[in-house]
């Protein structure tokens, strides 16, 4: 299963390059393969100052090893070799009327002392960060979540679109991060699921991304905007950024099991803002938003 999951980011991450590209019509990804000295590594491939994209980046990684003390912790299992592999993206348009997207779909395994697994499992999901909030898109980018998930079960899509809420949620902030989308964690082999059947599930997810997000950017990416709106992409942009170095499983799990700083730190955007104490105006597109953000809504 490693060596299989393994090749299908490789080849995804390829195709969603070639997607994002083809939308961007300027900025090309630049590639960057780096090793972990404890075994492993990866490649990192970024794209900055596009027509369309500011900063993005979609990475994969497949790492081994011991896994740290700080992470059997976390994990609650005693001592043991791990493996890891997994994509990884962020992409922060340009213009504040596109909104910033996240995905991931990641595998796990676990290994007794022989070298046996003993524990296995997948993850992962997409969500949308708007600025501005066109309910149509919303309807877009979660009804393909939908129809990914409705393939494998009727009951994906609520559960991981729940899942997804609670997850990305600034509890510092008391608000979502965006308006979701899905994720699912520990998906482990059981009577009614092979392993078989999750990489099903979780590769039908990772094929639905660009169909999710590319018809959004295209629609959006010639509107016109004011600097205010710039600005308030860029406040927004930093609670983007707290989420991430507070709250987010994958930053923590790479910075404990000394994973390379540049690939997980490429989710930050190149321009962000803090004002303090900001709120916008009542009854603005900034404030119905923010209405959103604390009251996450069904868009299906």
């Amino acid at each position: 299963m490693r060596e299989q999951f393994y090749s299908y980011i490789q080849a995804l991450q390829d195709r969603i390059c070639a997607g994002l590209e083809a939308v961007d019509g300027k900025a090309t990804f630049q590639e960057d393969l780096w090793e972990r000295p404890e075994g492993g590594g990866g490649r990192t491939r970024v794209i900055e100052n596009g027509s369309v994209f500011e900063k993005g980046g979609v990475n994969i990684s497949a790492v081994h090893g011991k896994l740290p003390e700080s992470m059997q912790a976390y994990l609650k299992v005693e001592d043991a070799d791990f493996f890891a592999c997994g994509l990884s993206l962020v992409i922060h348009p340009k213009n504040p009327m596109v909104p910033t997207t996240h995905a991931n779909w990641r595998y796990f395994e676990l290994y007794d002392n022989n070298g046996n697994i003993t524990k296995s499992w997948f993850g992962g999901g997409q969500d949308l960060t708007p600025y501005y909030l066109f309910e149509e898109d919303a309807k877009h980018f979660h009804q393909v979540c939908k129809t990914a998930c409705d393939k494998h079960s009727k009951d994906f899509y609520p559960t991981y679109k729940k899942r997804c809420d609670d997850y990305f949620w600034n509890a510092h902030r008391n608000e979502a991060r965006g308006i979701g989308g899905l994720f699912f964690d520990y998906l482990t082999p059981e009577d009614d699921f092979s392993s078989q059947d999750w990489y099903n599930f979780v590769t039908e997810v990772g094929d639905s991304f660009l169909e999710a997000y590319v018809p959004i950017v295209n629609k959006r990416k010639d509107l016109v905007y004011t600097p205010e709106q710039r600005d308030w992409q860029e406040i927004r942009r930093g609670r983007y950024v707290e989420f991430n170095l507070v709250h987010d499983k994958g930053t923590l799990f790479g910075l404990r099991t000394n994973g390379r700083i540049e690939s997980i730190l490429m989710s930050l955007p190149s321009h962000v803002q803090w004002k303090y104490n900001h709120h916008p105006e009542p009854g603005s597109k900034e404030a119905q938003l923010i209405e959103v953000l604390e009251h996450p809504k069904d868009w299906i």
